[in-house]
């Protein structure tokens, strides 16, 4: 496979130096991306530059991911407005694992080849780097004139900026330099990958390594993803879209890329599976075919949620939206774990009851008029059960006489009432 090339049909590139295809045509070469550490988790905005890595690997080229924990600590100023809170070293090694055991469902980093991934963070190498030795060996190589060419810099230093920039900041491209230098020089690392707004500070990095090693290092970069309609990739009302299923259920996440419209799911298909060109140009004549049928975006939404959790999530994900859609059964909402319980009918009115009470049995029109107030009223709640209107739990509750209790609780907790089609009410048992 030629990476290059599978980038460039996949719509994954944007800049590229001189040579680097020669480069990876000539040898097995490693390259990196690095990697914020400021949460234990990894968000679908860092999903492009994953996939850049993964694509390498099956390449037959060594992936490393570099996690910044010193970078993480100053800020980059490419495009950011604020610099970044100093974590302490626990917080930064308990991310550190966390975001491992989540790339490791995208790359190997147990094979024994000469492509095995690798993971290392900048912190290990910065920690006990003092301020004098920096300034000697890293910052006299590179000219204040250089840096300031950098866009990155013009964009924070120009008339229209108003915080301007702290030398922190300004730094921060010899930091990211010197990390590039030190893989160099210590795994034959050749390659940067990153967004196209790291362009600036990944060509630091092969400048220094130019002038202080004399050796030849190389340059790639992917667009920055953005919806068809402008707006950022990746975020949400409720905010970002995470790896982990604790911060984003995998329900939610399914449902993110479902919801994608035609133009972006055509662009995202390329991007975030590793489907074949030719499995996904029959996918979108499909889709232009019968647009209703949304098979582009199911196609999508079921891809990246099984790399990214499991086959068994993602069947529970489908499942659960046919329940909110209203083909489910009664079988299928007993199944649902919680969490996914809870990202299904997030945003339904709720009410509680004690499960004391409960547990003694409740008629169903006492329930839903007086104990609760599902309904406005118990001769309104009489009009829709007759109506067959009604259903509990994704049950058709036709008898007026019908008693609730415990063994009705979903998960120990919940109750699920339904008026017509799509009104759903969550009762929670205390």
């Amino acid at each position: 496979m030629n990476f290059v090339e599978e980038l460039k049909w996949r719509g994954m590139l944007h800049d590229i130096m001189p040579g680097t295809e020669e480069q990876l045509q000539k040898e097995v070469t490693p390259a990196y991306v690095g990697i914020d550490p400021t949460a234990d988790s990894l968000h679908i905005g860092h999903l492009v530059s994953v996939m850049m890595l993964k694509h390498l690997q099956i390449a037959g080229h060594q992936p490393i991911a570099l996690i910044g924990g010193a970078t993480g600590m100053i800020g980059d100023p490419s495009g950011k407005s604020q610099e970044r809170n100093l974590l302490d070293e626990p917080t930064l090694r308990h991310n550190q694992e966390c975001i491992k055991n989540q790339l490791s469902k995208f790359l190997d980093f147990e094979s024994h080849e000469a492509n095995v991934a690798l993971m290392v963070n900048n912190y290990d190498w910065m920690k006990e780097f003092s301020f004098l030795d920096f300034i000697r060996d890293v910052g006299k190589r590179i000219t204040v004139n250089y840096m300031m060419a950098k866009d990155s810099v013009k964009k924070r230093l120009g008339e229209e900026s108003k915080s301007g920039m702290s030398f922190t900041e300004f730094t921060y491209q010899l930091v990211q330099g010197y990390d590039f230098l030190h893989l160099y020089q210590n795994n034959n690392c050749k390659l940067q990958m990153g967004g196209s707004d790291q362009w600036g500070n990944i060509t630091t990095g092969t400048e220094l390594i130019r002038r202080v090693a004399g050796g030849e290092a190389f340059a790639m970069t992917c667009p920055l993803i953005t919806k068809a309609d402008g707006t950022k990739f990746g975020k949400t009302e409720s905010g970002n879209v995470w790896l982990d299923p604790e911060r984003t259920s995998p329900y939610s996440f399914f449902q993110f890329w479902l919801n994608t419209s035609d133009e972006d799911a055509e662009r995202y298909i390329k991007i975030f599976t590793l489907l074949s060109k030719e499995e996904i140009d029959t996918l979108v004549a499909e889709h232009k075919e019968a647009p209703h049928m949304r098979s582009l975006q199911k196609k999508l939404a079921e891809e990246v949620t099984i790399m990214v959790h499991s086959k068994e999530e993602y069947e529970m994900a489908v499942e659960a939206s046919q329940i909110l859609f209203g083909k489910g059964t009664a079988e299928q909402l007993r199944k649902l774990n919680e969490s996914t319980f809870l990202a299904v009918f997030e945003g339904v009115p709720q009410f509680t009851i004690s499960k004391a009470e409960l547990a003694e049995g409740i008629n169903v029109v006492d329930l839903l008029a007086e104990k609760t107030e599902v309904f406005p009223s118990k001769g309104e709640l009489r009009r829709t059960i007759k109506g067959n209107g009604l259903s509990i739990n994704k049950e058709k509750a036709g008898d007026p006489e019908l008693v609730v209790n415990s063994e009705f609780l979903i998960a120990d907790k919940y109750i699920l009432a339904q008026k017509g089609k799509k009104n759903y009410f969550l009762i929670i048992a205390e």
